[in-house]
């Protein structure tokens, strides 16, 4: 039998009252940023290189004429284990600087052996008979020269691409004037001079290369080797003063300007229709500028036309003697320029640093610049710079000085250019397409100089990825 019972009414939901939140947002403006972008940097480079104007596109270096061959790097080719010279960068050595003849650079390459060296391997010793000379392919090793009493002294660290006793490819009873020790396991090529002179004998524009150097090297000619200015000091009475002029390079270095460029695309109806509260092309504007000052960097620091690491002079590149950047490395590097604006180093770099300071209970110092506090060595500012590579767990520190009236380091651009939104940089309207599209053609023209091979100084292979214990 069942038993029939009334249903219970449900309770009545309250009344609202009050306007609910989902209905309010409709209604209410959001609170705002404007659009973010993780790739700017500090841009220090950009900022502490003085700019100067080159109304005609092109900045033309003029210096004092130069009798010194600069060195240059030798390259080399892998196969596997075996190496192998590449026969055209022969003409970074000295004595070969400017020779074209590639069928003998290329039978001269062919003529170099590799060999192996261990850490601790004696190369050649000093004040033995130079009787080839070295190509450093992989590794490190150190020029040890002998001491005022006898000790021994390690004058440079050599590595990848250098060359060392090229005095024997133009002085055939030369003897070494330091000893050459491995720092390194590492791979060498080795040429013997009596293989070289074979192809001296048989090449007459080779006779004719090592001429024309031998007779540039008689020259008269300063610790720099630019042309000597004769002058004579302490004299008395009627004496007959020496005559002299100066003499100017007469294919001087000319810097064109660089550009980066893209092309901004803005549909008409976003500009139209959502410009409130923040103009959308301006925004957008805003941003790609910003990618193109950060792209400018990177050229200024990389491009192998005018970028300061390709551009820099290599007797004013140093090694690390340890790997890690140390405090005695960063004093070489100090040391190699009359005066040093600023060092410039990528922020792991700088991290690495510090963990060798910290371990000779060395501290850094700081220095003020633009209102930051940065640290700085020996009073040097030394500043982040996150477009400087880092290859292999491995880097560099640049260290310049800065200015036109201190023959330095200058950047280069054009101020005043036709719709210019920022110095050297403009945007161009190009135009509404068919699919009703703005398009803005932004252009930044840029690029850098360096006055004399001293004004900047690089610092490689400075390992940051493998803190000692």
């Amino acid at each position: 039998m069942s038993v029939e019972t009334e249903p219970v009414p449900e309770a009545e939901a309250p009344a609202q009252q009050s306007l609910s939140t989902a209905a309010a947002r409709n209604l209410a403006t959001t609170t705002k940023s404007k659009p973010q972008m993780q790739e700017i940097s500090s841009r220090w480079l950009l900022r502490k290189l003085p700019w100067v104007q080159v109304s005609a596109g092109t900045y033309r270096v003029n210096r004092r004429l130069s009798h010194a061959v600069g060195r240059g790097r030798v390259s080399f080719v892998q196969t596997g284990r075996e190496v192998k010279v590449a026969g055209p960068t022969l003409s970074e050595v000295p004595v070969l600087r400017g020779y074209q003849d590639f069928a003998v650079l290329n039978e001269l390459a062919g003529r170099f052996v590799q060999r192996g060296f261990s850490a601790g391997e004696v190369l050649v010793q000093e004040g033995a008979p130079i009787a080839e000379v070295f190509l450093i392919a992989h590794g490190k090793v150190e020029r040890i020269g002998t001491g005022k009493y006898g000790d021994d002294t390690v004058l440079a660290v050599h590595a990848d691409g250098d060359h060392l006793g090229d005095e024997a490819l133009d002085v055939a009873d030369g003897r070494w004037p330091y000893t050459v020790k491995a720092a390194t396991a590492g791979t060498a090529m080795s040429l013997p001079w009596s293989a070289f002179q074979e192809v001296v004998d048989r090449s007459p524009s080779l006779q004719a290369q090592i001429a024309r150097f031998q007779a540039g090297q008689a020259a008269a000619q300063n610790p720099h080797g630019e042309a000597r200015i004769d002058m004579s000091a302490g004299h008395e009475g009627e004496y007959e003063l020496p005559t002299a002029f100066v003499d100017y390079e007469l294919g001087p270095r000319e810097y064109e300007l660089s550009v980066a460029q893209t092309v901004l695309r803005v549909h008409s109806r976003v500009a139209d229709l959502y410009n409130q509260p923040m103009d959308q092309t301006q925004e957008q504007l805003q941003l790609t500028i910003e990618a193109l000052r950060e792209r400018q960097e990177h050229e200024i620091v990389n491009n192998p036309e005018f970028g300061l690491l390709a551009n820099c002079a290599f007797d004013q590149r140093i090694q690390t003697h340890a790997g890690a950047p140390t405090p005695d490395d960063l004093d070489e590097l100090l040391a190699m320029r009359r005066d040093t604006d600023y060092l410039f180093a990528h922020p792991k770099a700088i991290a690495a640093f510090g963990r060798e300071a910290n371990r000779r209970g060395v501290y850094f110092s700081t220095a003020e610049v633009h209102g930051h506090r940065v640290p700085a060595w020996r009073g040097v500012p030394l500043l982040p710079c996150g477009k400087i590579p880092v290859r292999g767990g491995s880097t560099s520190i640049l260290a310049m000085r800065t200015g036109e009236h201190n023959q330095g380091v200058v950047g280069l651009t054009q101020v005043g250019i036709p719709d210019e939104v920022e110095p050297g940089l403009n945007v161009r309207f190009m135009g509404i397409d068919e699919k009703a599209v703005a398009n803005y053609l932004v252009s930044a023209y840029y690029s850098a100089a360096i006055l004399v091979p001293d004004a900047l100084g690089v610092l490689e292979n400075v390992e940051v990825d493998h803190p000692r214990s």
